[in-house]
């Protein structure tokens, strides 16, 4: 049978195609990793995870198909709150509410502790004003950074033992980490799941070198590929209390 015509739609220079993948009968799960949806979109957008409606998401995803049930996995480094710390006490307090919002839709929440690293900058030629920070002493600047540690493994595993119970047809992927494209070959490979790949193509007002871009590799590792721009996620995004006030 011959294969539908696919549409077209032009976003920041770049053409993408996809096919009309709306089938009542299939099973679909739908994993997303919060982390990376954050700095790929939701960050560009000036918006955050408190005010975004990932059940009609989940909805736009699945594009006509079936959510299997325990189907909407979200994954996310845990925020602790740091004695003192009043910025890390109102994340953890935006996190908490979060957490109860997804469960309540009957989202499944994989977490894994946030990791302080020490990172350090080098003051040359790259940084702007190099000349005048070197003059004061200043030769390096050290910070400190959170990192999320273990989510790729368990969003992996979580793919990989989905497709080896037969949880689904095809999975829904919202992440760029290339660190699971193991396991995406192995489900194609050995269970012949269909993997969904969604990436993003957002401009970033403020830097336009830092704008997303779909990962290349895995729209090559995966069977469909969706990229959104910032239209598609512009009607998931609620008002806050403070701006529908601020109107």
């Amino acid at each position: 049978m011959k294969s539908p015509a696919p549409a077209e739609r032009e976003c920041a220079g770049f053409c993408f195609y996809w096919y009309n993948i709306g089938m009542s009968s299939e099973r679909v799960n739908i994993f997303i990793d919060g982390g990376n949806f954050y700095h790929l979109a939701l960050r560009k957008l000036g918006s955050s995870e408190s005010n975004f409606d990932f059940e009609k998401f989940a909805t736009f995803l699945a594009n006509g198909r079936k959510i299997a049930d325990m189907g909407k996995r979200f994954y996310i480094g845990t925020v602790s709150e740091g004695p003192g710390d009043q910025r890390s006490k109102e994340a953890m307090s935006k996190q908490t509410a979060l957490f109860t919002r997804l469960k309540g839709a009957k989202w499944e929440i994989r977490t894994s502790k946030l990791r302080k690293r020490t990172e350090e900058i080098k003051i040359d030629d790259r940084v702007v004003g190099y000349k005048e920070i070197l003059k004061k002493g200043i030769e390096k600047i050290q910070y400190e950074r959170l990192r999320e540690k273990g989510i790729d493994v368990k969003l992996a595993t979580d793919l990989i033992v989905g497709a080896v119970d037969d949880k689904y047809d095809a999975a829904i992927v919202v992440s760029s980490d290339a660190d699971i494209i193991p396991a995406i070959d192995w489900v194609r490979n050995r269970t012949h799941k269909k993997i969904e790949y969604i990436g993003f193509s957002i401009t970033d007002g403020g830097d336009k070198k830092k704008s997303a871009t779909p990962s290349l590799t895995l729209m090559a590792k995966t069977d469909i590929q969706r990229t959104l721009v910032a239209s598609d996620l512009k009607p998931f995004i609620q008002e806050t209390l403070f701006e529908k006030n601020k109107n």
